[in-house]
């Protein structure tokens, strides 16, 4: 099965015509305007491809019109969905930027090398990414900056960290 890429989560209906609002998963909003096609994966896992007919960025979000989504009551069917792209789709990556899905799982140390947890959550700040890593007593929020942040292995899935005072 070939690797999908969440760039956004269905929100809402937009307007009569069968249009979704999307919160963009990318940090680039902009590439839905380059992209001609996203994939959803339904109840089953399996996999719908959609022509991209056309985009708006609204406030708040993207707004996406799919061919064969025609109605709003259309729209409202795809509310919780997300829009995947492929691996030919996917945006390159910069030196040190990695995809969600290539963290989740990673298993975290500290630069000592004890053993922290695994990384379960990304959530988006607006300011930097804070990674959420599963201890086996609780959940330790740690910032995405490159002074806690020392080393990620995509290919072994190991993170080290440097806790700074008070993480």
């Amino acid at each position: 099965m070939a690797d999908y890429y969440n760039v956004g989560k269905v929100t809402s209906a937009h307007g009569i015509k069968g249009e979704v609002k999307v919160y963009p998963l990318t940090n680039v909003p902009e590439r839905f305007y380059d992209l001609e096609y996203v994939w959803i994966f339904d109840d089953q896992q399996r996999s719908h491809k959609y022509d991209i007919e056309y985009v708006k960025i609204i406030s708040k979000g993207v707004c996406v019109k799919l061919k064969g989504i025609d109605t709003r009551g259309d729209a409202e069917k795809l509310k919780g969905a997300f829009l995947k792209v492929d691996s030919q789709n996917a945006l390159e990556l910069e030196e040190n930027e990695y995809f969600i899905k290539d963290l989740l799982g990673m298993k975290v140390y500290t630069e000592e090398g004890s053993f922290l947890g695994t990384l379960v959550e990304v959530l988006k700040t607006g300011a930097n990414d804070v990674y959420v890593i599963k201890t086996e007593k609780r959940e330790i929020l740690i910032p995405a900056i490159k002074e806690v942040v020392k080393k990620v292995d995509v290919d072994n899935k190991v993170m080290v960290v440097h806790l700074l005072e008070g993480l």
